[in-house]
């Protein structure tokens, strides 16, 4: 512990000796030994109370991380794919009206449309043909396509003098 050697243990006994004296030497001596055994007491036991609360550390932490695995576990068991997907598609869409009720209100596509379908014809006189007249009369007439322009190239071909 303090590295000290024999002969610095004599060197200490004779100084020792030489302040104490011989008759009160033992009793000195004695009295270190019994402070030395309470100091060292004291050391044990907060070394020990210092390693407790380390095991009580570990083990809160062991109890917590198995506290977690069996909630896991628990999740796992009651597995239900239909249920989580079910709750997913109403986080996304929201709330929905039931589809026990009828609806009350009615979207703007279908209100563009019924205002299409009560439209008055205009007072043009010029009314559009039925459909199967329609068809034959706006057929446009196909016109013959006409040939693209030949280009001239102006490379001669390879052996072949030019002009």
């Amino acid at each position: 512990m303090f590295d000290i050697g024999w002969s610095e243990l004599l060197v200490i006994g004779i100084v020792a000796l030489i302040v104490i004296g011989p008759k009160e030497l033992p009793g000195a001596l004695r009295t270190l030994g019994q402070w030395m055994a309470k100091i060292r007491r004291m050391a044990s036991e907060f070394q020990g109370q210092f390693q407790e609360a380390m095991r009580e550390a570990e083990i809160d932490q062991l109890k917590k991380d198995m506290d977690e695995m069996a909630a896991k576990a628990k999740d796992y068991t009651h597995f239900d794919p239909i249920e989580d997907v079910r709750r997913d598609i109403e986080k996304s869409v929201g709330d929905l009206p039931s589809l026990d009720q009828p609806a009350t209100a009615t979207t703007t596509t279908d209100a563009a449309a019924a205002t299409i379908e009560t439209a008055t014809p205009p007072s043009d006189t010029t009314a559009l043909p039925p459909p199967a007249e329609q068809t034959a009369a706006t057929t446009p007439v196909p016109t013959p396509a006409e040939p693209e322009p030949v280009i001239a190239d102006s490379k001669p071909a390879a052996g072949r003098a030019s002009a």
